[in-house]
């Protein structure tokens, strides 16, 4: 398939246009500001220690009830 389109040769010319699309691109993304990046990591974060607990809490409980019927046997 590489001989059909040029080979390597064909390949290595065709590494600018490649770079040029993607710098078209990356100018139609819109980026978000600083502040809508700062409060979406502050975010994640609150998330990820509200889940951090919330699943140690349960796993804790459910060890418990696991030591209890053990306990039972």
């Amino acid at each position: 398939m590489a001989e059909a389109s040029g080979g390597i040769a064909g390949w290595f010319r065709n590494i600018p246009v490649f770079v040029n699309q993607v710098k078209a691109e990356t100018d139609k993304v819109a980026w978000p500001t600083r502040s809508e990046t700062v409060r979406t990591a502050i975010m994640v974060v609150a998330m990820t220690l509200i889940l951090g607990i919330f699943f140690f809490a349960v796993d804790w409980g459910f060890s418990r009830i696991v030591r209890f019927l053990l306990k039972l046997a």
